[in-house]
């Protein structure tokens, strides 16, 4: 193995990228990297030969898959190549991956398609991709063999990547005939005819992932882990006000520091040091001194924001009405009874495992970044438009983020923050690392938001009216600060609440329903957290749901099921996850359930929650059941992980979870004050998949939106009051 430590300084670029096998997709220190960012037409592999764009195979049969989607914990990787191996017909324990970079895939013509990894459609957004290119290159390969046999490819079939003649039991595996078949013209990919799913046997079982060992043998190398030639670190500072202004630095102390380089401004709010080590950077930045122009913003904070958002509840003038069926004013006004409440929820942190980070290294004609992304494209645009570089000069070295959750997609800020460093040292890569304060107080935070909703009942106790009114900061203006938003329309700020026929569909139909929205943007910079819109929404939907069954003195489920219509799938989804958690049957002495239904991302979700309060007021979540309903199912495994996953998310946020303002500036800044879920607090977790087929459904966000409300029902039965903001902050109960 080559030891970069060792390599002569006077070594050119491209002699070390050709020593260390960079161009055969393997670059030697320790790991592997995409398909070459420099030669982006060298795509076939020296060892083996490339099917189709999505297929490298080896002469030992090893079938090289070439991913375009992100790999953060979800199981992506492995379920996309599931896909590919159910069409192609190879054997599995033979499949293995690799990245494609966004640069090979501009060079030919975006043949992998999209990149972004955002939204839960990661497999439901390339899976017919997926298929076709496995479908593409079996076709190839029974091509090739029965141009070698010289028999018509009707008498071939094809198991685990071997190929058998039928008439004479002759048999050649795939190793032996992709050169061959590497040589034809791929056919029409919509002449392609797709297994029945009733015929697959990769697809929809519970197969181990594939990047598992890597990271539990330490093998697996983050971006955070790059190490270069001559390179050097990074450690940043930006103004803690959001929108001010770096007005003075003093870096005399700081030069004087072991093992620093330079000191520089940075895009005019923040300032770096440059040193041998993050540590000797991190260390040295403590002792610039600087002088913030925190501008008027330095006056916001919780009550004011607050007190801003009270506004849209109210208001009359500046509202996108998103639904208007029937006359749901005048109907709630004469009804016999009448519920209101009011929710809210605050700004949220991804608090990622691995913090913000990107390597990078400039020069005069060219940038090339080492990275952990959602958005490998997005990330070299950034770098084109940051730097003033045609697209083709901009490399992206992707990596395995170490978490994402939204933070590391659609937004490259911390890729534009690396490039704007390493500018000012040309040729020199410059490892940028936030810390985890930085991290913290200057993230994309889920929007805060309050909802008010009102509803209205008859004398046999129907829902016969409902008013929503959301308000709140939209992720859209804040990327979009020049868009006409004439009508302050941004449906998307509406997740969840859609009419009947999207992926994103309201379980329920009142008769007379008015959804509006009033847009109020704060200063603090928001974007995509796990699951976006859907957390929120859901917990104003469904605990409000609550408040009104318990006015109509109905059962919770009962009652939700009759204000549901033509929604079989949402219904036979909360039945599941009723019946399995013994909905009805007692429960013991102070432990009390909640129950909670949501229909996003294509997926149907039902959750029912068992909770109990502590005598010091802290609370403990016992046991979680999840139902749900995603189409297909492509791994039950990995489904069952991502529930646990989203319901640790989940959890975190409805019990802790909260980035508070104070003089314009985030408080929480680490760990100790932005509590998450500890092992030892884990509730037991039951995952019921009742997959109906028919359409492509996410998981990893739209399992999250039935965690905070299903626990909030419950903890409202429990305290004998509703709860109406988050986090609840345990221990207020005691």
């Amino acid at each position: 193995m080559t030891n970069i430590k060792n390599l002569p300084k006077s070594i050119q670029r491209r002699e070390f990228i050709k020593s260390t096998g960079f161009v055969s997709g393997s670059l030697v220190l320790g790991f592997h990297l995409p398909l070459t960012a420099l030669d982006a037409n060298a795509q076939t592999l020296n060892s083996g030969a490339e099917v189709d764009a999505w297929i490298v195979i080896k002469p030992d049969d090893t079938c090289v898959f070439r991913l375009a989607r992100t790999e953060m914990g979800q199981g992506t990787r492995t379920g996309l190549a599931q896909l590919l191996a159910e069409e192609l017909e190879c054997d599995w324990k033979s499949v293995t991956t690799e990245l494609v970079s966004p640069q090979a895939n501009n060079a030919r013509n975006k043949v992998w398609g999209q990149m972004l990894t955002v939204g839960s459609f990661g497999i439901r957004f390339s899976q017919d991709a997926m298929r076709r290119a496995g479908a593409s290159a079996r076709t190839m390969l029974l091509q090739a063999c029965a141009n070698e046999w010289k028999v018509p490819v009707s008498e071939l079939s094809v198991a685990n990547g071997v190929i058998t003649h039928i008439p004479s039991g002759k048999k050649i595996s795939y190793g032996k005939l992709a050169a061959a078949a590497s040589k034809l013209s791929p056919p029409d990919p919509k002449s392609l005819v797709l297994k029945d799913p009733k015929d697959w046997k990769i697809v929809g079982k519970p197969l181990k992932r594939i990047d598992t060992a890597s990271k539990l043998n330490g093998a697996q190398i983050y971006a955070v882990d790059v190490k270069l030639p001559g390179m050097l670190s990074a450690a940043l500072i930006a103004c803690p006000v959001f929108g001010g202004k770096l007005k003075s630095l003093n870096d005399s102390q700081a030069m004087l520091m072991p093992g620093v380089k330079k000191v520089v401004r940075v895009e005019g709010d923040a300032y770096a040091v440059i040193a041998d080590t993050w540590w000797h950077a991190k260390k040295a930045i403590e002792k610039v001194i600087v002088e913030w122009d925190e501008g008027d913003f330095a006056h916001r904070s919780d009550a004011t924001i607050s007190a801003y958002l009270k506004t849209g509840l109210e208001t009359q003038e500046g509202l996108y009405t998103f639904r208007k069926e029937g006359e749901a004013l005048s109907v709630i006004t004469g009804a016999v009874k009448k519920v209101e409440a009011t929710y809210s929820a605050p700004f949220l942190a991804h608090a990622t495992m691995e913090p913000m980070n990107c390597t990078a290294m400039v020069s005069a004609d060219g940038a090339e970044v080492w990275v952990p992304t959602q958005d490998p494209e997005g990330a070299q645009l950034a770098i084109s438009q940051s730097l003033g570089l045609p697209l083709e000069k901009c490399l992206v070295n992707r990596f395995d983020p170490g978490g994402g959750f939204g933070r590391r997609g659609r937004v490259s800020d911390y890729v534009i923050r690396a490039v704007q460093i390493a500018k000012q040292m040309p040729g020199v890569p410059i490892k940028m690392i936030w810390s985890r304060e930085e991290d913290m107080t200057h993230g994309q935070y889920r929007p805060i938001s309050q909802c008010k909703l009102t509803a209205g009942l008859d004398s046999n106790n129907r829902l016969v009216g409902m008013h929503v009114r959301l308000s709140g900061q939209s992720i859209y203006a804040w990327r979009n600060p020049t868009a006409n938003l004439t009508g302050y329309k941004d449906d998307f700020q509406l997740q969840g609440w859609f009419a009947e026929k999207t992926d994103q569909n309201l379980c329920y139909a009142p008769p007379n329903l008015l959804i509006e929205y009033a847009m109020r943007n704060t200063h603090v910079p928001v974007g995509t957290w796990r699951g976006v819109n859907v957390p929120q929404n859901s917990f104003y939907m469904e605990c409000f749901m609550e408040e009104v069954a318990r006015a109509a003195k109905m059962d919770s489920v009962e009652f939700r099921k009759s204000c549901m219509k033509n929604n079989p799938r949402q219904l036979q989804i909360l039945e599941l996850a009723a019946q399995k958690s013994g909905w009805g049957k007692q429960l013991p002495k102070g432990v009390f359930r909640g129950v909670a239904q949501f229909m996003s991302y294509g997926t149907y979700c039902a959750a029912v929650a068992e909770v109990s309060v502590k005598p010091n007021g802290d609370v403990k979540v016992h046991r979680v059941v999840l139902a749900l309903d995603c189409g297909y199912a492509v791994n039950p495994s990995q489904i069952e992980a991502q529930v646990q996953g989203s319901i640790v998310y989940g959890l975190s946020a409805a019990l802790w979870g909260e980035c508070s303002i104070q003089k314009g500036r985030v408080v929480e800044t680490n760990f100790h004050n932005y509590r998450v879920l500890r092992l030892a607090e884990m509730p037991k977790v039951e995952t019921y998949i009742d997959s109906k087929g028919g359409a492509w459904g996410g998981i990893g966000e739209p399992t999250i939106g039935v965690v905070a409300p299903a626990v909030i029902n419950a903890l409202s039965l429990a305290m004998g009051k509703p709860i109406r903001d988050l986090p609840i902050k345990s221990k207020q109960f005691a």
